[in-house]
């Protein structure tokens, strides 16, 4: 991959350069040597990254700041801030959230250890007086830190496995069972890693990538490849998970990435080493459409040259060809997510979520709705999702409910509301309303076909949001007027048109009999920056809606 590695080397230049105005430099300074983040935040993982990448260019011949010498006074500068801020246990803090944490610790020095190993055995004992010096900083580092990270604690599922792969590194590295028993700990309680390949946090925007790393790692500090298995299933499962813009679908996600906009630069190494090991020709063809995005949307390439640098044969595996990304109907049932594509356009279907259907053509995106007030429901989240022919069936049972007065044998002694425990008392069920969703596609592959039933209560004034990002125009027979995000138009009948200068996404027949969008308290607020339009009606009702992609017609 001898053209990825030009593009990466000179990224990496360029995000050095970027990274150089951000560094303190003035001596009197007592964070010498700290780089400010965007929002001039004072954070060692945040210093080491930035070192790292200074790490990469020094040492790299091709490189125009190759032994630099003002690059070796940022690189010492960069160490001496983050040893200061490294605490006598070993920890380092994530100052806007973890303190004295463990998983953010290992975060840190997993950023150093290609550089460890590139030191230690690529260049071996070439290495200059300066560069050992690099080296024994980060050794010096790291050791401190996985005793600090012994000391354990994490907040949520991916910290345990950041834990114990730097653990398991680490106890390779030093040969040191304490460490080696203390990742076992973590080990013990078994991968999230679904059939799907997917993990608990659904991440695909940030914590898959960061799993896989960790199940890497595991996998080569233990000798036990079976833990590649994992990445190697989630890698298959990412490739269904690109959107026709080259985004990465993140409405799923538990996490800080969902609904952002995010690109799979940060997956390249990952498909690349798991392509090289496993032989999967797919994952060398991501990598080749992993550049070709960063290029297409001015992106930085992904900022690992040192992996080129630690694995020189990269630079002589050549694969031709993008990921083809062919069309399809993939249902994973322990995710509860059907992905799909079809030429232009992808749409997917959910469980458990309100934003139950996405659809997106590259330029529109459409996110559906079906929300109303119920009870202490506001909208409707699928309690199943199951496939039928050409399509999926979700359903939802809102079961509706009243308190009733305490039973003389459960009075509480309190007359304070919010002492009693109320989820003690008795209560009168009913009624339910049922709420049925049928996505179909249409048998001549422009669009979807959505059909929506209520049924169980009668009127109930509900709704059909139909939030759009990237349209600028709206029309049909009675109005045509430019969108900017954040309209909220309520269509009473006919088709309606959203469009913009590369395509038109056709959805219809309306409906609105009445104007109840807002929805009772607790309801659910409009998509920021999104134009939303709404179909209205009272439960029960059938209505089935078309979505046509107009470009997919020709």
């Amino acid at each position: 991959m001898e053209k990825h590695y030009q593009i990466i080397l000179k990224d990496t230049e360029e995000r050095v350069y970027e990274s150089m105005r951000q560094q303190i430099m003035d001596e009197n300074n007592p964070n010498q040597g700290a780089f400010l983040d965007d929002d001039h935040i004072l954070d060692a993982k945040f210093t080491i990254y930035r070192t790292a990448s200074m790490i990469a260019l020094y040492c790299n011949s091709d490189s125009e700041l190759y032994r630099s010498q003002e690059l070796l006074k940022r690189i010492r500068l960069g160490f001496k801030f983050a040893r200061k801020m490294q605490h006598e246990s070993g920890l380092y803090d994530y100052v806007t959230c973890n303190f004295n944490s463990a998983p953010d610790t290992a975060f840190s020095i997993k950023k150093l250890m290609p550089f460890f190993f590139y030191l230690r055995d690529i260049v071996g004992d070439k290495r200059t007086a300066e560069e050992n010096e690099m080296f024994e900083t980060m050794n010096e580092i790291i050791e401190k830190a996985a005793h600090g990270i012994m000391t354990g604690g994490f907040h949520t599922p991916n910290h345990r496995w950041a834990i114990a792969s730097t653990l398991m590194e680490c106890a390779k590295i030093y040969d040191n069972d304490d460490m080696r028993a203390c990742a076992n700990r973590y080990l013990a309680e078994g991968i999230d890693c679904n059939e799907d390949g997917e993990f608990a946090e659904k991440s695909a925007g940030n914590y898959n990538r960061v799993n896989n790393d960790a199940m890497i790692t595991l996998a080569e500090a233990t000798g036990d490849s079976s833990y590649e298995d994992y990445a190697v299933r989630n890698l298959h499962m990412m490739l269904h998970y690109w959107e026709p813009d080259g985004s990465v679908y993140t409405a799923n996600s538990t996490r800080f990435d969902k609904d952002r906009l995010s690109y799979p630069t940060d997956y390249y190494t990952e498909y690349m080493l798991m392509g090289q090991r496993h032989n999967v020709p797919e994952f060398y063809e991501m990598c080749n459409s992993i550049i070709d995005i960063c290029q297409s949307k001015n992106l930085l390439a992904p900022d690992c040259l040192i992996y080129f640098m630690w694995y020189p044969e990269w630079r002589t595996i050549e694969h031709d060809g993008l990921y083809s990304n062919p069309d399809y109907h993939v249902f994973y049932k322990n995710s509860g997510i059907a992905r799909n594509k079809s030429g232009r356009y992808t749409y997917t279907t959910m469980s458990g979520k309100s934003n139950f259907l996405y659809f997106h053509n590259g330029s529109i995106k459409l996110e559906m709705k079906v929300a109303g007030s119920f009870c202490e429901h506001r909208a409707f989240k699928a309690d199943t999702i199951e496939e039928i022919p050409g399509g999926v069936h979700l359903h939802q049972t809102m079961h509706g409910w009243y308190y009733l007065p305490w039973s003389a044998d459960k009075i509480p002694e309190t007359n304070d509301w919010w002492q009693m425990d109320n989820a003690n008392r008795d209560k009168k069920m009913g009624p339910d309303m049922d709420i049925d969703v049928w996505v179909t596609e249409s048998s001549e592959k422009d669009g979807i076909d959505v059909r929506v039933k209520t049924s169980g209560v009668d009127g109930d004034p509900w709704r059909i949001e139909l939030a759009f990002t990237g349209a600028t125009f709206i029309e049909n027979d009675h109005l045509a007027m430019h969108l900017s995000g954040n309209e909220a138009l309520t269509v009473k009948d006919g088709n309606v048109e959203l469009s913009n200068s590369k395509d038109t996404l056709v959805i219809g027949p309306a409906f609105g009999t009445h104007r109840f969008m807002e929805g009772k308290e607790d309801s659910e607020l409009r998509n920021a920056g999104a134009s939303t339009v709404y179909f209205t009606d009272y439960t029960g009702f059938d209505h089935t809606i078309t979505i046509r992609n107009k470009r997919s017609q020709f």
